[in-house]
């Protein structure tokens, strides 16, 4: 049994629809600095998407434990199917009113991508990850068909278990309405 605990990134400069990778802005950086102290006594596996704003809410984890988080690309943001930053945004208001099943079966596979990863870790581990790539995990642990099941707030801590192959929720994290911008 391992606990994961699935950290979304801190407040990011910018929007889905504005930037393809900010890094964080003077409230994201605080965020991160906040839930740091929590994520270091938990001492466990440290892992990040490669994204800017998710390796930056690393850091101050990063430096309190002395170590660097890997890097792992399958608990990155969602693709969008339009390169073009205005439609990349309207394609996930869009897609976040949905079903998993209504998206591309490409889609799907990154969902089970960011899920079999999660199963994959044999030990605790801290994971600082996206919105939809928490949704994706949360949505299969509780078998909720919705592409957006909860709203975690920026730096918020969800934690789930790998139970023997299985994903379970043990605490959602604190959760706000999040504006796709």
């Amino acid at each position: 049994m391992a606990l994961i605990y699935f950290v979304r990134h801190g407040k990011a400069a910018a929007g889905f629809s504005e930037d393809a990778d900010p890094g964080l802005n003077d409230v994201g950086r605080a965020q991160a600095a906040r839930i740091a102290p929590r994520l270091i006594a938990a001492g466990a596996e440290l892992f990040s998407s490669p994204l800017r704003r998710a390796r930056e809410t690393a850091m101050p984890v990063e430096a309190g434990l002395g170590r660097a988080a890997r890097i792992v690309p399958a608990v990155s943001e969602i693709v969008a199917p339009v390169a073009d930053l205005a439609a990349r945004g309207a394609w996930l208001r869009g897609a976040m009113q949905g079903n998993w099943s209504d998206l591309s079966p490409e889609h799907q596979a990154w969902r089970r991508g960011v899920v079999d990863t999660l199963l994959g870790l044999p030990r605790d581990s801290i994971i600082f990850s996206h919105f939809i790539a928490i949704n994706a995990a949360v949505s299969h642990a509780l078998g909720d068909p919705r592409m957006v099941c909860f709203s975690p707030e920026n730096c918020s801590v969800t934690v789930l278990e790998n139970a023997g192959g299985a994903l379970r929720v043990v605490e959602l994290g604190e959760a706000s309405a999040t504006v796709v911008g």
